[in-house]
């Protein structure tokens, strides 16, 4: 069997265990290596007991060259601006990358400055990469030499959205989001807003109407077909560990009907069996897709009010670390490996 060769740079995060728990179980693929900035000389069993007696691999501070030096696809999971200059480093390579920070996903300079830092190290490359969500350029992805992968809450509001916009029913929209995220969203080093003493038994809204991924829900549902949409978003940080809910509400359009609505979902979503759209009176639980890389989505629609309006009502679930970032990256390594996205990822997810 013909194996796909891979490396990891920036080791020893969550995203990175992620990786690594869905590579290590495949016959198709051989892990070259993986680096890291922390915990060098250890073994992965080491920094992540989920691997202990697992793998020899030990991580090791090498250079991005060196990294992926005979690799067929490389895996860039660090922060954002140090992932541009890694990345940098491999643009003359014979090497296919899967960059799962936010440095290559906005197209607009101005947005990036704005959200992430004041300049980008190659802001030339904005742009170039194809931007990683399978529902929406899964062609695009298959070809790709380098793939952006969207973030946690760009993927679970778009997702929802995405059947709406591309049936041409995002014109103009306002659209109202409140979107609930565990705490492993921040990273694997403790920070004050998530120390458990403070997030446990606690519900706390920040940056309002500022998360630096409203653009990218914007550009993603452009794509999709929407224009000029106004979203306001509220992020709260919820005390658990994984998962990711959004509530999406707009208005619902006059003369669209909710059996119509459902079927428009449906046929959208066909080809992803990942994604689930629940029947009329099941609403999405993240502790049903939490472990895997599973979305739930919902639809509800509100009495007509008294200016004649219903209000649309999307709901949808997602484990932030899988499919909101490392599984969905591992549809992105299937595509771009001539498979189908969702290869050996129907995992189902832990309930309780």
């Amino acid at each position: 069997m013909h194996k796909t060769k891979v490396s990891i740079i920036g080791g020893s995060g969550y995203l990175a265990a992620e990786l690594l728990r869905n590579l290590l179980g495949r016959d198709d693929v051989e892990i070259l290596r993986v680096s890291s900035k922390d915990h060098i000389g250890k073994s992965i069993g080491e920094v992540n007991r989920a691997f202990w007696g697992r793998s020899d691999i030990v991580l090791k501070d090498i250079s991005p060259k060196e990294c992926a030096a005979g690799a067929d696809i490389v895996f860039l999971a660090m922060p954002h601006v140090i992932t541009a200059r890694v990345a940098m480093e491999l643009f003359d390579l014979d090497v296919r990358i899967i960059d799962l920070s936010g440095d290559f996903r906005l197209k607009e300079l101005a947005d990036y400055r704005r959200y992430y830092a004041d300049q980008h190290p190659c802001a030339e490359r904005l742009g170039s990469f194809v931007y990683g969500m399978p529902e929406l350029f899964a062609d695009k992805i298959r070809e790709a030499k380098y793939v952006a992968n969207p973030g946690c809450f760009a993927t679970c509001i778009a997702t929802a959205l995405l059947p709406f916009a591309d049936a041409g029913y995002m014109q103009q929209a306002a659209v109202r989001i409140v979107a609930l995220t565990g705490s492993s969203g921040s990273g694997v080093h403790p920070q004050v807003g998530n120390h458990h003493t403070v997030r446990t038994n606690n519900l706390k809204a920040y940056k309002v109407f500022d998360h630096q991924h409203t653009p990218e829900i914007l550009q993603t549902l452009g794509s999709a077909g929407a224009g000029e949409v106004k979203l306001d978003f509220v992020p709260v940080s919820a005390p658990i560990a994984r998962g990711m809910m959004s509530i999406s509400q707009l208005d619902m359009p006059v003369g669209l009907g909710e059996d119509e609505l459902r079927a428009i979902y449906a046929s959208y979503y066909r080809e992803f069996p990942l994604i689930s759209v629940l029947p009329k009176g099941i609403a999405p639980e993240v502790v049903a897709v939490k472990n895997s890389a599973r979305i739930e989505i919902g639809i509800d629609i509100s009495a007509t009010h008294r200016d004649g309006k219903q209000t649309l009502c999307v709901t949808s679930v997602l484990d932030n670390l899988i499919k909101g970032g490392a599984g969905q990256a591992m549809q992105n390594f299937n595509l771009m490996t001539g498979k189908a996205n969702n290869y050996q990822l129907d995992h189902l997810g832990m309930w309780p």
